[in-house]
């Protein structure tokens, strides 16, 4: 398998790790060198991987290698533009933009996550709707106080007035 330079560089550090530390060189020394932090029990762990491999550097090849990076550089700031420049327009809209553009597919849940780490989403909920003017002359705390004496008869307390189902039996 074809692997990135990245990790078979690593794969390569730790085997030289290994060959020093059999050759008698302090682990902390050679942690220090080659830019590693293990310890007595993962150095152990490697080197019975490195042997039941067959002392070869793809037997220390973890096997993580990530995935290829579909939303590059250059499409997060494309984005993070957009969004600046209209704050009204959402995610899956964003979706198809980035396909059109870029030809990238990406899921509307990842640009979310990636304007969420950027600061540049809505607040969490619905949009809130603005009321209409002629509701704004009436509203409850600032139109004309109605009696609310009668509010027990529609929402009796207690047993009194009730159906006379107490409820504790």
């Amino acid at each position: 398998m074809d692997y990135p330079k990245a990790v078979l560089e690593k794969a390569t550090r730790l085997e030289q790790l290994l060959s020093r530390v059999a050759a008698g060189e302090s682990l902390a020394e050679v942690n220090e060198a080659l830019g590693f932090d293990l310890d007595q029990d993962q150095l152990t762990r490697a080197q019975a991987k490195y042997e039941s491999g067959g002392c070869t550097v793809e037997a220390l090849i973890d096997g993580r290698c990530g995935h290829p990076q579909k939303i590059h550089s250059g499409i997060r700031e494309w984005l993070y533009a957009r969004k600046e420049k209209d704050e009204d327009v959402r995610a899956p809209r964003l979706a198809q933009e980035i396909k059109e553009k870029f030809e990238v597919e990406v899921d509307p849940g990842h640009i979310n996550y990636l304007l969420r780490k950027r600061g540049l989403t809505a607040p969490p909920g619905r949009p809130y709707k603005e009321k209409p003017a002629d509701e704004e002359a009436t509203d409850v705390a600032t139109g004309p106080s109605e009696s609310i004496d009668n509010a027990g008869i529609f929402f009796p307390g207690g047993s009194e007035g009730g159906d006379g189902g107490g409820g504790s039996d």
